[in-house]
């Protein structure tokens, strides 16, 4: 099954994704994920992307299209994967669907995440995030913080701010979002397999809902 988790930067894409991948057993795969690790690791793709994500763009297609598509021809994706940052243009939606063509696959159910843009805005400046790679747990001070101050509940390790969590770059994100991204919502309505889901404290309304939600709509 391949799961598609849309929304702006702070609507919670990664924590759906991530409780998807425990309650449903597909992997998730971030590009956020793929690009930082490259970042860090001052790889040729990472010094490359990470000009264009601190400034608050969308890292060109043709080389995101290709970090995607080598991952999904990794083995503990043959399965299925959701899908968590990727695609963000039509071009990549559409390559997106040639390439899981060629494995006889399809996209299955699209996942739009809307959160009001003052609420981003909180959430991102006050989130932190666990430096430990194979845990990518994620926090907010304000909503969702962690038991001990700067560390991570799960394991241990110290809890980060990433470089590109500032008002000014989200407000840049939010800006490129909707102007790149919010076309997908056509797209994949016109495709018939989107479902919109409102994350906003306004509503009571949660990531963890949202994913026990998406759940029940794919038993």
């Amino acid at each position: 099954m391949i799961i598609i988790v849309l929304g702006a930067p702070g609507t919670g894409k990664g924590t759906v994704a991530g409780l998807l991948q425990e309650k449903l057993g597909i992997k998730q795969v971030s590009t956020g994920d793929i690009f930082r690790k490259n970042i860090k690791e001052r790889t040729e793709v990472g010094i490359l992307a990470e000009k264009y994500i601190t400034k608050g763009n969308l890292v060109p297609d043709d080389i995101t299209i290709k970090i995607v598509e080598e991952r999904l021809n990794e083995p503990d994706v043959i399965n299925g994967a959701i899908l968590d940052g990727f695609p963000r243009t039509i071009k990549q939606a559409e390559e997106l669907d040639k390439i899981l063509a060629v494995k006889g696959q399809k996209v299955d159910k699209v996942i739009n995440l809307t959160t009001p843009d003052e609420e981003i805005i909180e959430r991102i400046v006050n989130r932190r995030v666990c430096s430990n790679q194979e845990c990518k747990a994620i926090y907010n001070i304000l909503l969702n913080p962690p038991k001990i101050e700067g560390i991570c509940d799960k394991c241990g390790s110290e809890l980060v701010t990433r470089k590109d969590d500032t008002e000014e770059t989200v407000k840049a994100r939010l800006e490129t979002y909707f102007i790149e991204t919010n076309p997908l919502v056509e797209y994949y309505k016109n495709q018939g397999n989107l479902i919109t889901e409102l994350v906003s404290k306004s509503v009571n309304k949660l990531g963890k809902d949202v994913a026990n939600e998406v759940v029940q709509i794919l038993k």
